[in-house]
């Protein structure tokens, strides 16, 4: 039995060491314990890994310190658009939703989709959706008595307050470029200020877990607000199959089960398909920390569908289960990521923020590191 969970994926300000003052650290780290404590409570209890990443990942959206669920990143109109979606490795069941709004933990939703898939054809042979956005994704999660919330409910006096600051400086720079209206189409570029460069460059968070239960089943889930002043209606990697989670169990040919569950700049993520082809590559190889370096280096940060970005803002937790072994690995190019991790026993989840070296470039150069657990 094993859980992973992910918070934090950050980047600070003018590329600096990624320092984090103490009192916030702990406030991530503590996050990620407690997602570790409920998973691990549900999977002691004979529950599913499927039910295990869920909670897990639901106690991160109700942490008002992560960009997912509570105290999102709000959208260009002020509100809050969520994406999330599960995998289960047993039945490779995949649920869905995108910029839903309303919900309070859009994971919880996801997970009904899945549940409900697996129920087989609706009536008149309907088949059933994995992936719901926007209304329709709420008005099916309200109909399946998931839990919903005003509309200011998922907005932290620290999220308005970014939003805020975001606004004026979209406006500032607004005004610039309408005040050259006039001017020819050369003469009508605006350069930037250095404040304009502030929007994403703080919060490029996604939460997302990682669950082995007792018979061996293994669950990934991911969660997201999604990038801050974003287009409303837009999706990130967090609801996209093959982008933001993926999860495979072992088999007769293959005994060897993986998750992944990735963060970091949803469209980078959906590009590169980095969940799945993270999972794919630790599947096939025996040593999982080089796989994922690879992945990271080739697929991500030298990827061709990436040629014209600059920085490629990512990471994603990883983990390779093969007979009473599991192998949990953490990659990202951001400053920092928070891990919080914790196997079956009477042990305590272990948590920590893992980040950059110093003379590391963010969105250039990867951290990886991981740690090998006995299962049973």
């Amino acid at each position: 039995m094993i859980c992973a969970a992910s918070g934090k994926c950050m980047t600070e300000k003018n590329h600096g060491a990624g320092y984090h003052s103490p009192g916030k650290s702990e406030e991530y780290k503590r996050a990620c314990y407690e997602a570790c404590e409920k998973a691990m409570a549900l999977i002691e209890e004979c529950k599913s890994s499927l039910e295990a990443v869920t909670a897990a990942v639901a106690v991160l959206e109700d942490s008002p310190c992560t960009n997912a669920g509570i105290g999102s990143c709000l959208t260009l109109e002020g509100s809050v658009e969520c994406d999330a979606s599960v995998m289960d490795g047993k039945t490779f069941g995949y649920g869905a939703v995108g910029a839903v709004a309303g919900i309070k933990n859009p994971v919880k939703v996801a997970h009904c989709l899945l549940r409900e898939e697996t129920k087989g054809l609706m009536p008149l042979g309907r088949i059933p959706p994995c992936f719901l956005a926007g209304k329709g994704a709420y008005e099916w999660a309200i109909r399946h008595g998931i839990e919903e919330t005003p509309p200011d409910g998922l907005v932290t006096q620290s999220s308005l307050s970014a939003y805020r600051k975001y606004k004026q400086r979209l406006q500032a720079f607004e005004r610039r470029e309408d005040s050259q209206a006039g001017c020819s189409i050369k003469k009508r570029k605006v350069e930037p200020a250095a404040s304009d460069h502030t929007v994403s460059d703080k919060l490029l968070d996604t939460v997302g877990a990682i669950c082995i239960d007792c018979h061996g089943n293994i669950s990934s889930a991911v969660s997201s607000g999604g990038l801050a002043m974003k287009h409303p209606g837009r999706v990130g990697q967090a609801a996209v199959y093959g982008c933001g989670c993926w999860a495979l169990n072992a088999s007769a040919s293959k005994p060897v089960s993986v998750a992944c569950s990735t963060t970091g700049c949803g469209e980078y993520l959906l590009k590169t398909m980095l969940a799945r082809r993270c999972a794919e590559a630790v599947l096939q190889s025996e040593n999982a920390t080089q796989s994922t370096s690879q992945v990271f280096k080739q697929d991500f940060i030298e990827s061709p569908f990436l040629a014209n970005v600059a920085q490629k803002h990512g990471g994603a937790i990883i983990v390779r289960c093969e007979e009473n072994q599991a192998e949990l690995v953490w990659a990202h190019t951001t400053d920092s990521m928070c891990i919080g991790y914790m196997s079956g026993g009477k042990g305590r989840p272990k948590t920590r923020i893992s980040r950059l070296p110093e003379s590391a470039i963010p969105g250039n150069s990867l951290a990886l590191e991981g740690t090998v657990s006995n299962i049973s």
